[in-house]
């Protein structure tokens, strides 16, 4: 039974199995190919995620922040095609709050 559904980035999703039984193969897969991919420390990825959502944005949702923190996009036009998926649009003031944001932790 699902309990409650949140959007997490890789990183997150990496130290929540590392905090369970490393024995099962399938996690110690899970965990390498999250680690081959994710780009930033869980903690990391914590803090970045508090600060996006600090910015107050409302189209930012949180399925939205866990991919920024997934992909760190460099400029608006990376960040324009992560949410082009999901039909959002945002103002040119709010894409370079998100950026100087997100650049602090490239």
């Amino acid at each position: 039974m699902i309990k409650s559904s949140e959007p997490l980035s890789m990183s997150e999703v990496r130290e929540i199995l590392q905090s369970k039984d490393q024995e099962e193969e399938k996690i110690k897969k899970i965990i390498a190919h999250i680690k081959k991919f994710s780009k930033i420390k869980p903690e990391k990825a914590k803090a970045l995620k508090k600060e996006l959502n600090e910015l107050n944005i409302i189209k930012l949702k949180p399925r939205y922040i866990s991919k920024i923190i997934d992909i760190l996009p460099e400029d608006a036009d990376d960040l324009k095609k992560i949410l082009v998926r999901e039909d959002i649009t945002l103002d040119q003031n709010e894409i370079s709050k998100i950026l100087e944001v997100v650049k602090k932790y490239r």
